[in-house]
């Protein structure tokens, strides 16, 4: 089953340019020797990773990219000019794996991080480099080497800023559905999604986010049970979580408190850094509670939790509530963003 981002793609660095045989003809220096100049190296093809990018979607449409060839030597001593490289941008989070080998080739986990995936090719010596005191006309010059080629599998495994946690039907889909145009499945029983969902968050022209909804823990994950191993292995590089809680179980047996707990027990068996994780708390399904009664209840449930970060109560359903919870992350995000600039400010003033 799919958990992550792909594409397959073909890199193809330049070749380095040929070697020249020339020799030096001027007036009144008949035999003035050899004057051939190097061929130039080819270009490279680089990744760069780029936060502006959230998919690999584009890579569906462009999967062949070339660097420039070197240019040849030319009389004079004159090398030839050296290929452009070509510059690939990726999201951040993108792992790079030669298709041929199946090696990992790296990870680009911080903007504007650049990998080589492909070098360009050396170029030839022209026939200058030939000459000796028993060859004083050498008519030899060395073609330029051919650039690399590769097949490269990307795969991007942050493809969410905002991941959702939650049991089985607790209404992570119903929520993406609320806040963006995405349009997961959505049902009355358990594991309704089987793949990735993802919405993007907008709330301004230039501010957005995306958020995952992605298919239910239950007991076990940690060890593979259920569809929780892949999605465990996908949260541990989104920024934000959203742990979302039935507050009004259907079955009338299933505490929210203990379902709150055992995703808990979950996340510190697969990596107890997610614990740290910022986490903020939703209470999905207010509508079926009445409406004098949803705040008491869910301010009872904080308390035996003993929460200490946010927390939300809303209906996902009726779209009640859900667009603050919008604002809080985006603002949670630029402070976040404000804080990195800070400190790399600090950092170069240092």
């Amino acid at each position: 089953m799919q958990f992550v981002d792909e594409a397959t793609i073909h890199v193809h660095a330049g070749n380095g340019g040929n070697g020249c045989v020339s020799f030096r003809r001027e007036k009144f220096i008949p035999f003035g020797g050899p004057d051939g100049g190097d061929g130039a190296a080819g270009g490279s093809v680089w990744l760069v990773a780029d936060e502006g990018l959230n998919t690999l979607v584009d890579f569906r449409h462009q999967r062949s990219f070339r660097a420039e060839r070197g240019g040849n030597g030319m009389g004079r001593q004159m090398a030839g000019k050296s290929g452009a490289d070509t510059v690939v941008r990726v999201p951040v989070g993108t792992v790079v794996m030669n298709v041929e080998t199946d090696e990992l080739i790296g990870d680009l986990i911080e903007h504007g991080q650049r990998l080589l995936v492909a070098q360009g090719g050396r170029g030839g010596q022209g026939n200058i480099h030939f000459k000796s005191s028993t060859n004083r006309a050498p008519r030899k010059a060395t073609p330029g080497t051919p650039g690399e080629e590769r097949e490269l599998r990307l795969e991007l495994k942050v493809l969410a800023d905002v991941g959702m946690l939650g049991f089985p039907n607790a209404g992570k889909s119903t929520f993406i559905r609320a806040v963006s145009a995405a349009t997961p499945k959505v049902a009355d029983y358990p594991f309704t999604t089987l793949q990735p969902h993802l919405g993007v968050v907008r709330i301004e022209t230039d501010k957005s986010f995306v958020i995952a909804d992605i298919p239910g823990l239950i007991e076990g994950a940690a060890e593979g049970a259920g569809l929780g191993i892949q999605f465990l292995k996908h949260v541990s590089r989104t920024r934000l979580l959203l742990h979302m809680v039935d507050i009004a179980p259907l079955d009338g047996e299933t505490d929210p408190v203990e379902q709150v707990r055992t995703i808990e027990r979950e996340l510190a068996r697969f990596d107890p850094a997610l614990l740290e994780r910022e986490r903020w708390l939703v209470f999905n399904k207010a509508d079926l509670v009445p409406e004098e009664e949803r705040t008491k209840l869910a301010k009872a449930l904080v308390r035996k939790l003993k929460w200490k970060r946010p927390w939300y109560l809303v209906s996902a359903l009726a779209r009640e509530n859900t667009w603050p919870i919008c604002l809080d992350i985006q603002r949670f995000f630029d402070e976040q963003k404000r804080a990195a600039a800070e400190r790399a400010a600090e950092a170069q003033a240092r």
